[in-house]
């Protein structure tokens, strides 16, 4: 039986109706390929709970919705790309923003607090199960991309100044890249041998890929401009670094519950403040030494 509320706590029963059937939704179809019979079972029960709290907001609007396509399509491409603990624990974070609206609905709605109470405890505990093999490895991708991302930067803005041509720079660039990338790997390899880990050809194939896209991010200015615009490629550089920490630091602090800012201001500050040595020796090297490329 539809029971009766204010046309303001009615909108935001109605929107709470939408958001739970979709993403039961979601969660049914990321466990059609999410790997592990644990994390299967995890996402099921997730979605069942969505289903339950849509069963109870449909006791009150008294209508029958439908799963919103788009965002369940979104969020499927999502978790493919990006791993469904990341994209489940994103999705969690967006009805953490509904606080507000909760205590609204809480004078008109008795349920609300319990499903409240379900959001809060219960389902961060099932979160918490997730299991996924790439975020083992996150230590390894670290590892890989902050070296890349210091090495490189460093690297390049030494070079930008020295050779002042952006096919040369990209192609030292390149060379030292993906000898590096062996380099590393190769030592990530011998490390995790050393420890007598079952899985170091896993862990130094993360290392590698990491470093890597690293790689190929940073040179990919240099190649795209023409060769007098090694400032330019140098700039655009710079905000690749910025870009790629920014959006590494905020995977890691939604798929492991890590905070934000102290990672990406750490990385950030390291990253560039190599780039500005590099390039003042660059500066002095062609100087001093009379090298004109």
């Amino acid at each position: 039986m539809k029971k009766t509320l204010s046309e303001k706590a009615l909108a935001i029963v109605k929107k709470m109706q939408q958001n739970e059937l979709t993403e039961s939704v979601i969660y049914e179809a990321i466990a059609q390929f999410a790997k592990g019979d644990e994390n299967k079972e995890t996402l099921h029960r997730l979605a069942k709970e969505e289903k339950a709290h849509y069963e109870i907001w449909k006791s009150y609007t008294g209508i029958e919705m439908k799963p919103q396509k788009r965002k369940v399509i979104r969020y499927q491409l999502m978790a493919r790309l990006f791993g469904f603990t990341f994209t489940v624990k994103l999705m969690e974070k967006g009805e953490a923003g509904a606080q507000k609206e909760y205590e609204l609905l809480a004078q008109e709605v008795e349920e609300s607090k319990l499903i409240r109470q379900q959001e809060e405890e219960h389902e961060q505990a099932l979160l918490s199960m997730l299991d996924e093999e790439s975020l083992q490895y996150v230590g390894s991708m670290v590892l890989g991309m902050n070296d890349a991302l210091v090495e490189l930067t460093g690297s390049l803005a030494g070079f930008t100044l020295a050779m002042q041509n952006t096919r040369l720079v990209a192609l030292s660039g390149l060379i030292m890249g993906i000898s590096a990338t062996f380099s590393m790997a190769s030592s990530e390899f011998l490390s995790a041998k050393s420890e007598g880990r079952t899985d170091a050809f896993k862990s130094c194939t993360y290392t590698g890929i990491a470093y890597l896209i690293t790689v190929a991010l940073l040179v990919l200015p240099y190649l795209l401009l023409p060769n007098s615009e090694y400032l330019t490629a140098l700039g655009y550089m710079l905000g690749m670094v910025v870009l790629i920490i920014a959006g590494f630091s905020y995977y890691i602090s939604v798929a492991k519950d890590e905070k934000f800012k102290p990672r990406f201001w750490e990385m950030t500050l390291i990253s560039i403040g190599v780039a500005v040595v590099s390039f003042g020796v660059g500066l002095l090297a062609k100087h001093f030494l009379g090298v004109d490329l």
